[in-house]
């Protein structure tokens, strides 16, 4: 699976309308809203952020795979009519950023005409990828298409160790050698590592190698045990280094240049929220820091995935159908599924989580708390901190 959420950059400066690929307007959806549909500007559980997985298919076959991809074909996956429709849906219910990811995005043929379109309906579009197809007429097409970031999967700083997780001799020379193509055409990205045991101890030669490189961020992502994931239960990290990783990566956040962001870690806002109370802040980065406009689990909130074949979910590791885009809205879906609201509701969750301070800023990991129970209400597994109450 490419590496989710690289956040925009606050504009792409200098590409002209007519650098962009042209796209024909396939016109606004007509399936109807739900009644009493609010505008944008009225809802508070707003859409800010949607994965969007538009193909399966993927070159690598990475050991932590969420989807346990392979090189296709996936039977079914949205055609390109029915992705231009959806972007028009999702247009005219909010303005959300939009991650084309996969597998691996770069092997859909429409890639660039569905990242114009997006452009062209104002919609922020940003890219996760392996970095192995990336070269300088992709990034190119990357830049024309209106695409505003793009995040490369680096899970270990050399070749030995990086190659081994994603099961293919020359992934990590060629994730380099697409983030030389990017930079050499002045394209912002970020690198995304996913944390297991097998590479805990190489996070910081991992976070050295992003800023040596000249990455805008760097985003930790802690293993939710979901697709060939499952089958490296054994080399998730404990809860005691989750709590470590976290800390030192709140530590290097107070001088640190680029972007920091933990994902799948929802821990680490009660971390930031506890730190800041003794007066320590992380230092500003150009354009905003991040973390002042997020929480911990945005899943259902602020954020949702929809798959290869248009169904919706809380995010990509919590596979629970919330509906699909091929029989209602996706305004619907947000506002009127059952699983959204329940996510919404934080009264709602169960054990140390339901009576949490922090259960605001911080929400658990609702992946990991069905995976370990069934029930994704349930109490996150990985959490060493004990509630006031």
């Amino acid at each position: 699976m490419s590496g989710d959420s690289p956040s925009p950059c606050p504009s792409h400066k200098g590409r002209r309308d007519s650098d962009r690929a042209t796209v024909v307007d396939v016109g606004a959806s007509s399936r109807p809203y739900p009644e009493g549909h609010t505008s944008r500007k009225e809802r508070r559980d707003q859409v800010r952020m949607i994965a969007w997985e538009v193909t399966r298919s993927c070159n690598l076959n990475c050991v932590h795979c969420r989807a346990a991809s392979h090189l296709g074909p996936y039977p079914g996956e949205l055609s390109t009519g029915e992705c231009l429709r959806l972007i028009d849906d999702i247009a005219r219910f909010s303005q959300p950023v939009i991650i084309l990811t996969g597998g691996e995005p770069l092997l859909r043929q429409d890639i660039f005409d569905l990242a114009a379109y997006g452009t062209q309906k104002s919609l922020r579009m940003v890219m996760a990828t392996n970095g192995t197809l990336v070269d300088e007429a992709k990034v190119r097409k990357m830049i024309d298409s209106g695409i505003q970031r793009v995040s490369i999967s680096i899970d270990g700083p050399d070749a030995q160790s990086h190659d081994a997780l994603r099961q293919q001799p020359g992934a990590f020379a060629g994730a380099l050698a697409g983030i030389a193509a990017m930079k050499a055409a002045g394209m912002e990205f970020q690198i995304n590592t996913t944390i297991t045991t097998a590479n805990l101890h190489q996070i910081k030669a991992i976070h050295d190698l992003a800023l040596r490189i000249g990455a805008a961020a760097h985003h930790i992502f802690l293993l939710v045990p979901t697709g060939r994931g499952r089958d490296l239960a054994e080399q998730a990290i404990t809860a005691a280094d989750y709590e470590e990783t976290l800390r030192w990566f709140y530590r290097e956040s107070l001088t640190c240049a680029i972007q920091l962001k933990a994902t799948c870690a929802p821990h680490y806002f009660r971390v930031m929220h506890q730190n800041k109370r003794k007066g320590e802040n992380p230092a500003k980065k150009v354009g905003g820091h991040f973390h002042e406009s997020t929480r911990g689990c945005l899943g259902g909130i602020s954020f949702c995935f929809i798959s290869h074949v248009g169904q919706v979910q809380p995010c990509g590791y919590l596979e629970l159908d919330c509906g699909n885009i091929r029989k209602q809205s996706f305004g619907e879906i947000w506002e009127t599924s059952e699983v959204f609201r329940n996510l919404r509701d934080y009264e709602s969750y169960k054990g140390k989580c339901g009576r949490c301070e922090f259960i605001k800023v911080c929400g658990g990991c609702r992946a990991r708390a069905y995976e370990a129970t069934g029930d994704y209400r349930a109490e996150e597994p990985l959490c060493l901190y004990q509630p006031r109450q």
